[in-house]
């Protein structure tokens, strides 16, 4: 199982080099990866950066450590544009980028955005089936019900072909989120509990086998938080997202009340425990 962290980036609000020092800790650590939210603009959204901006950064100052934006709002998004960008980070982190991907619950982020926020969920599976074709093909020629592209190709192609992408909803998924998780996606960032997961993982892998993809292709990603009131229970958590056979897990120390500088310090505590944890 891969263990990673979120990066907090809400709790150090601009302090650039207090994300910088806890990226390096994170790889230093020998986590496997790093997780930032995506928010471009809704009411009371506070303090977000945007991820694949700051991630542009974080990769010039890291040299292992995967990349997790989680997740983008796809649909928000100019869809060639944003392959671009994704396509540019994948090359500059020399392939360390994994997309999460979401379609959001924001219509008035959409509003603002000048984007339909009713059509979202089929915009989103057809983004992503193009992603796949642009970031693979020198030439692409595709046709879809909101995007149409011929004779024309990203220049350069990412690193990675194509980039990974991981599917972001709700802690039960509606219907055609396990249909995009099961048919289209690399993964999905598990938000229900443990005694709810097989019920979804069954409905993911009837609709992988129909799409004629393996459901073990498929990774999952559940989250646990080592501060807070759920502190005295992480590894426990652990212990049993490991036997349900989870692929990845991600730490938090955010939403805990901690200061900048005690970020760092309580990701240390936890990575001295967690190979007696995971054993």
């Amino acid at each position: 199982m891969r263990v990673g962290v979120s990066l907090p980036i809400r709790e150090m609000t601009g302090d650039f080099a207090a994300i910088k020092d806890f990226a390096q800790a994170a790889e230093d650590l020998g986590l496997t990866h790093l997780r930032i939210p995506d928010q471009i603009m809704r009411p009371g959204s506070g303090y977000v950066n945007e991820p694949m901006m700051l991630l542009s950064n974080i990769a010039a100052v890291t040299k292992a450590i995967e990349l997790v934006p989680s997740v983008i709002i796809l649909p928000a998004r100019d869809t060639v544009y944003f392959a671009k960008q994704a396509a540019e980070l994948d090359n500059l982190s020399e392939g360390r980028l994994r997309l999460g991907v979401g379609i959001g619950s924001s219509e008035a982020e959409y509003g603002y955005l000048g984007k339909e926020f009713s059509n979202r969920g089929r915009r989103c599976s057809e983004q992503m089936r193009l992603l796949q074709e642009l970031w693979v093909r020198d030439e692409v020629n595709f046709s879809g019900d909101f995007h149409n592209v011929s004779g024309a190709g990203l220049n350069p192609l990412p690193v990675q072909r194509p980039i990974p992408m991981w599917i972001g909803g709700r802690a039960i998924p509606s219907q055609p989120v396990v249909e995009r998780i099961g048919q289209i996606s690399n993964g999905w960032f598990v938000l229900c509990g443990p005694n709810e997961i097989e019920s979804v993982r069954s409905k993911i892998a009837a609709e992988a086998i129909k799409a004629g993809r393996s459901p073990d292709e498929i990774g999952e990603e559940a989250g646990v938080a080592v501060v807070g009131e759920r502190e005295h229970e992480w590894k426990k958590r652990v212990k049993e997202w490991k036997k349900i056979g989870l692929s990845h897990l991600c730490l938090r120390t955010l939403g805990g009340g901690l200061k900048v500088t005690q970020h760092v310090k309580r990701l240390q505590e936890v990575i001295k425990e967690l190979p007696e944890t995971l054993a």
